[in-house]
């Protein structure tokens, strides 16, 4: 049977020519519900499939799982996994630190304790900014019509990027400054 749907696969992209691939996965039905929504949306042939394959870079790159990417202009660390378990805590198997022409494979201990300094840091980070911008801009509930927020945010984009020569030099265009968007 498998190698009669091969062959009618084939001949089914050579017939359609749509420049299309047949890929064909056997999914645990366990893990199923939670695994097809996010291969539905890797495959798909937009911006939003585009971004989550660009995303995935770093996944490909790696020999191990990645639990989390902390990535600056200069510098990346990357935490390794699987989680491990150790007594009561989880540890990660190890990670990579990349930094103006150095490597540095992580210990396990090394990677917990660099993963929990990144989050700690980006928390500190995301509250001072959240206090700078004004918090009664905060929402409650976290999702958003994306439709319309697309829309939006693709015109005040826009908008940047026409004005954007038009801001004397040295000078930097600050867009909430700008109530016209």
């Amino acid at each position: 049977m498998p190698i009669t749907r091969s062959i009618l696969d084939r001949l089914a992209d050579w017939l359609y020519g749509d420049g299309r691939a047949t890929y064909r996965v056997w999914i645990k039905p366990r893990i199923a519900p939670r695994v097809l929504p996010l291969i539905d949306r890797l495959v798909s042939d937009d911006e939003d499939g585009e971004t989550i394959r660009l995303a995935l870079i770093p996944w490909r790159r790696a020999e191990r799982p990645v639990i989390a990417v902390h990535g600056g202009d200069i510098s990346t660390c990357r935490i390794d996994g699987p989680w491990q378990k150790a007594g009561i805590r989880w540890i990660p198997l190890g990670g990579l630190v990349r930094s103006s022409g150095i490597t540095w494979h992580l210990t396990p201990f090394e990677a917990q304790a660099l993963h929990n300094h990144m989050q700690r840091v980006i928390d500190d980070a995301t509250c001072a900014w959240i206090n700078e911008h004004g918090p009664e801009r905060c929402h409650a509930h976290a999702g958003i019509n994306r439709e319309e927020a697309d829309r939006e945010a693709k015109a005040m984009i826009a908008a940047w990027a026409v004005r954007r020569h038009q801001v004397p030099a040295g000078e930097i265009y600050h867009p909430e400054q700008q109530n016209d968007v």
